[in-house]
């Protein structure tokens, strides 16, 4: 199956927000575990998010993640058949 260049965006744009949201308590430390606390802010919230490195990160592993599946879906591997036979679900 060949998807359109539509297609490939939107699976890419679920994909990387998937991966984003797995990859955004990597390394956070709270006001409340470093005692740096600041005055009128909620005492879990981050002291350096590192927004841009996740973001980075979040682009590198959904491009592999979206490459490895669009390889998998040229091959003939990963089907809509195959897909649904592996969750019961009868076509």
């Amino acid at each position: 199956m060949v998807y359109s260049l539509s297609t490939g965006l939107a699976i890419y744009f679920v994909v990387w927000w998937l991966v984003l949201f797995a990859v955004l308590p990597f390394g956070v430390r709270s006001q409340a575990e470093s005692d740096d606390e600041l005055s009128g802010t909620d005492p879990g919230a981050p002291i350096k998010p590192q927004m841009g490195r996740k973001l980075i990160w979040t682009t590198i592993v959904s491009a592999v993640i979206f490459g490895i599946g669009m390889a998998a879906s040229k091959s003939g591997f990963l089907t809509v058949e195959r897909l649904s036979k592996l969750m019961g679900i009868p076509l």
